[in-house]
């Protein structure tokens, strides 16, 4: 393949890569369980009664499962369960959380009006269908079905935490075996947990069926991860869990949404946790304990500082997917800049800056390449029509033209290709950090987590990317790609009219100095034109 042809089908790839990233994520979300579909799960569940093995929970084995045999379990399968009843209330200034009467968290709300629905209403992080954060399950099958018709007792029934933690002390007595519970509660929504079984037998413990706080369309990512003793993270998202996976040194375990996550966490001396599929191939975590466990954890925001006051190598539970690796340090280096401007919307700007400088001299020889390429493009087509029943001499002759104009035809690619991996590590940053919410920048934008209001970021975007690409030198002939390059400032302004204002100014920004570079760039090209003109004259 000529390589001018193959800068043409990388430019090409690199436009539909965001036209399916955008478009995709855009049109086709994923669809969302109804109630129906819970129910009809659940009674499925109920009619089968698994064991549990000491290696791995059975993730069957759920509240309305095991208890689908008792009066109580029928009573919640209408709607009500005693199961359900709130056994302890606790009120924070940020927070409000409820423990049912199995010991679980049976809803956790968020308090801080970023974080209301539109109605108002605070934020409620878990869907009640699904399985609940604390839930304890029990190798031995008769021990579990008894643990889940039995309630738990609590030493209070209300706790305010809004200034010192709590603890509350739950107790459920078993034929022949008592489970206590000691779980302490701090301000900030982390909390340490001691559990105690009179009998050294094997049991499971979950943080929960993932937070399910955000119904965007937008490609995110959803699921579960557990994080070992070296560092190494195992995430497996939604729909992904066709297998029991197990990591005996887990040091984070965590179920996680868009922006927030119900997570344990032990990093002295690490738990044994297992990531099961649910029936819908969803990723459910579990660590495991044997007559006494204890650990900590956090039900709440993703937010850095939050969580690297608790530990610093808790923020590696803020997972940004794909390109991870890329997307810790780009946000780290944004808190950076936050810390200095003190305004989410500038430090977009000022990274933005600071990416395009590191990129500009690869930007600088790119363009040049392409501009010289633009320049051969009459010979390129003499040569072709000269030798089009010739390719190895066509090839040969092709290579001489580069050499003596001295161009290097893959020149322009190398800068793109690089900016592929940063554009989508700096995408998935933008979307699921969760300081942009209710973060203002300038007058009109109030949220940098939600659309403009009023469209002006979306349109001067999609401005600015048709001025760049006529400003751009271009070597597409073919009239199909040339029609993709021509409308892709339109169909991008489109997708991005709902876009959160972070990402769209990210990207106006970043348009905004491409144009700018591109002028430098177009100029400095002219200013070589002229020098060899005059060499040649001399």
């Amino acid at each position: 393949m000529e390589q001018q042809d193959l800068n043409k089908r990388l430019i090409l790839a690199f436009v539909l890569s965001f036209a399916i990233l955008f478009g995709f994520s855009y049109l086709f979300p994923r669809v969302q369980p109804t109630m129906q579909d819970a129910n009809r799960t659940t009674t499925r569940a109920s009619t089968q009664h698994p064991s549990v093995s000491p290696s791995a929970p059975d993730i069957q084995t759920t509240s309305e499962a095991t208890a689908a045999t008792t009066p109580a379990a029928r009573t919640s399968q209408k709607g009500s369960s005693s199961s359900e009843a709130v056994l302890v209330t606790i009120h924070a200034k940020d927070f409000v959380w409820t423990i049912d009467t199995l010991g679980r968290i049976s809803s956790a709300k968020l308090l801080e009006k970023k974080y209301q629905t539109e109605e108002g209403r605070a934020l409620e992080l878990f869907d009640p269908r699904h399985v609940k954060p604390l839930e304890l399950r029990f190798a031995d099958t008769a021990i579990n079905n008894e643990a889940f018709r039995k309630s738990y007792a609590a030493s209070v029934s209300n706790m305010t935490v809004t200034e010192a933690p709590q603890t509350v002390t739950l107790t459920q007595v078993l034929s022949g075996m008592t489970v206590t519970r000691k779980l302490t509660i701090y301000p900030d929504g982390h909390y340490d947990l001691g559990i105690h079984t009179d009998k050294p037998i094997d049991f499971f413990l979950t943080p929960g069926h993932r937070p399910e706080a955000d119904h965007a369309r937008y490609l995110l990512v959803r699921g579960a991860l557990i994080r070992d003793s070296k560092g190494v993270s195992t995430t497996v998202e939604d729909g992904e869990a066709d297998k029991t996976v197990t990591i005996p040194d887990a040091t984070i375990v965590s179920a996680f949404d868009r922006y927030a996550a119900s997570l344990f966490y032990r990093f002295d001396a690490p738990l044994s946790a297992t990531l099961a599929p649910e029936a819908n191939q969803n990723p459910l975590p579990f660590v495991a304990g044997k007559g006494d466990l204890s650990l900590h954890g956090y039900i709440g925001p993703k937010e850095y500082r939050t969580l690297q006051k608790l530990h610093p190598e808790l923020t590696d539970a803020i997972e940004f997917g794909w390109f991870t690796f890329l997307s810790r340090p780009f946000f780290k280096i944004m808190v950076w800049i936050y810390d200095y401007v003190g305004n989410w919307g500038w430090a977009i700007v000022l990274f933005t800056i600071l990416v395009k400088l590191v990129l500009f001299p690869l930007s600088y020889k790119g363009m040049m390449s392409m501009n010289k390429m633009k320049e051969l493009a009459p010979k390129m087509k003499e040569l072709k029509e000269k030798y089009k029943g010739d390719p190895a001499k066509l090839n040969q002759q092709t290579m001489a033209l580069y050499k003596k104009h001295n161009v290097n035809p893959m020149g322009g690619c190398l800068p793109m290709l690089l900016q592929i991996p940063v554009f989508f590590a700096l995408y998935r940053v933008l979307l699921n950090a969760d300081e942009l919410q209710g973060a203002p920048w300038i007058g009109w934008i109030t949220n940098l987590a939600d659309k403009d209001p009023i469209y002006i970021l979306p349109v001067l975007m999609g401005a600015s990317m048709w001025l760049m690409q006529k400003l751009q030198p271009s070597t597409i002939t073919d009239p199909m790609q040339q029609k993709i390059f021509q409308w892709f400032p339109v169909i991008m302004t489109f997708f991005f009219l709902t876009f959160p204002a972070g990402l769209v100014l990210y990207w106006l920004t970043s348009n905004l100095l491409s144009i700018g570079q591109q002028l430098v760039i177009n100029r400095a090209y002219e200013n070589y034109k002229a020098r060899m003109k005059a060499s040649t004259a001399e």
